[in-house]
């Protein structure tokens, strides 16, 4: 209650009960508590070590299983450390867009939002097909016309609506479907044990199959990546200073046993067939080690981690669309919330729409263009992170990362280079569907300022002020 509204003394109190200026308390929505956090973030990340099995059949069981060991500490450690340190700063919905837009201004900010938000919603496109790939094994008239479309509708509506039931729902359905889809890799692992000839580990590859570096590369990169995703949910985190870091800690563990220890076990309990060894595979090892049930368990695993995929993805675009509304880089419109489940409507829609018409074309360029933008916008956030550090030093950061200017310097130059040369060994037609969506991006944003100006929408006007105080 402001003092404009506490009564004075000489005032009736009939009146102060005829008029209430005080309104109704909101009910308050639940928050994400930390482990459905966890599980957000590995699907966000990973889903499980499906589609793995390209690192071997790329360069053999001995570098793939290096790989995932050394990788997440080139890459994963820092992009994570900085999603912490930044998600702890900075806790609003929106993530790596506030904090472009602190380092750098809101053009940096609505760019880094588009950017990631493009990468993103065409990433979505792909898990109801990818689910559909299995189903249709099982009834194959989803193979191909107007059943599959239909099909594709109806799974990304229901997976859809389930992101509309609340954030806290979607957080404990990926804690379910985490252990499903994981359970079928403990097993296989299991059973692997009596199995193993450790000296199959060292296998650099089988005589006369040449190496694919790019293919290797790009499956590490893509099985360990997306860790700032889940930032864009801050708003809607259980004390998110203390949890975050914590989540972010817990989910890289998993993520990271949940590769390893199954290469570890098929790779050392099967003679190697390179050729093979591509996505899929698991399951066909799974019947080899323990039977047809297991492999079975291990498709439906699949699906699981499909569907998990979608939903974490669905989430952390739906509440990015709601941080640019509350920044006012976006209408108001994009910012309204459903009144039952206090979940962002327009949020969850548009991804929804983009997504199901993606899903219906073919989209490879596609996707390797809106992967060169999310590397642009990983540069972009790495280079808010140092300048953040410098800019705003005395923000109070309640997780920070233990070194000085120099030494994450060095933290971030390692990753950035690896997302250059992601970039360089883009095709020609990358380079040109990736400008055009740069291009569209920026005149994204201007159109949005000439909207503010002639008042066509209505946005939200941010107290810079006020937004300060609250991080110093």
């Amino acid at each position: 209650m402001t003092s404009s509204q506490i009564p004075s003394p000489s005032q009736p109190l009939l009146e102060n009960e005829q008029h209430p200026t005080t309104p109704p308390t909101p009910t308050p929505t639940k928050k994400l508590a930390l482990i459905p956090l966890i599980f957000i973030i590995f699907f966000e990340v990973s889903g499980g070590p499906y589609g793995a099995e390209a690192a071997i059949g790329a360069a053999g069981p001995l570098l793939a299983i290096l790989g995932f060991l050394i990788f997440p500490f080139i890459w994963s450690v820092p992009e994570a450390l900085v999603t912490a340190e930044l998600a702890t700063a900075f806790p609003g919905n929106g993530g790596f867009v506030i904090w472009a837009d602190k380092a750098f201004g809101p053009f940096y900010g609505s760019l880094m939002g588009s950017w990631k938000l493009l990468s993103a919603v065409c990433n979505l496109a792909s898990y109801p097909v990818l689910c559909l790939d299995y189903i249709k094994l099982v009834f194959p008239v989803l193979d191909s016309g107007l059943p599959r479309y239909i099909a594709i509708f109806l799974i990304t509506m229901l997976l859809s609506f389930l992101n509309y039931l609340g954030l806290s729902i979607v957080g404990y359905t990926a804690v379910v479907l985490g252990v499903l889809s994981l359970c079928p890799f403990w097993l296989i692992t299991l059973f692997s044990i009596p199995k193993i000839d450790p000296s199959r580990w060292l296998s650099l590859g089988q005589k006369g199959v040449k190496k694919d570096w790019n293919l290797f590369f790009n499956t590490l990169f893509w099985n360990l990546n997306f860790w700032d995703n889940a930032s864009t949910l801050a708003g809607e985190v259980e004390q998110p200073q203390k949890t975050f870091p914590k989540a972010l800690f817990s989910a890289g563990i998993v993520t990271c046993f949940s590769y390893v220890l199954p290469l570890l076990g098929t790779t050392g309990a099967v003679p190697l067939e390179q050729g093979k060894w591509t996505d899929g595979y698991f399951a066909n090892l799974a019947a080899m080690i323990a039977g047809n049930w297991l492999k079975y368990w291990m498709e439906l695993g699949i699906v699981l981690s499909v569907i998990g995929l979608y939903e974490a993805q669905l989430s952390s675009c739906a509440y990015q669309i709601l941080g640019m509304a509350e920044m006012g880089l976006l209408p108001r419109v994009f910012g309204v919330r459903s009144k039952r489940f206090n979940t962002p409507l327009i949020g969850i829609l548009v991804p929804t729409v983009v997504a199901l018409v993606v899903s219906y074309l073919t989209f490879s360029d596609i996707v390797s263009s809106v992967n060169f933008l999310y590397s642009l916008g990983m540069l972009l956030e790495f280079a808010s992170f140092l300048w953040l550090r410098r800019k705003m030093p005395s923000a109070k950061r309640p997780y920070r990362v233990p070194l000085s200017m120099p030494g994450l310097v060095v933290m971030c130059f390692v990753p950035s280079c690896f997302l250059v040369y992601v970039m360089v060994i883009a095709h020609r037609t990358v380079y040109i569907v990736s400008a055009l969506l740069t291009v569209f991006a920026i005149a994204w944003y201007f159109f949005m300022e000439y909207c503010k100006t002639k008042m066509w929408f209505g946005f939200e006007s941010v107290d810079q002020d006020k937004v300060d105080d609250e991080y110093f």
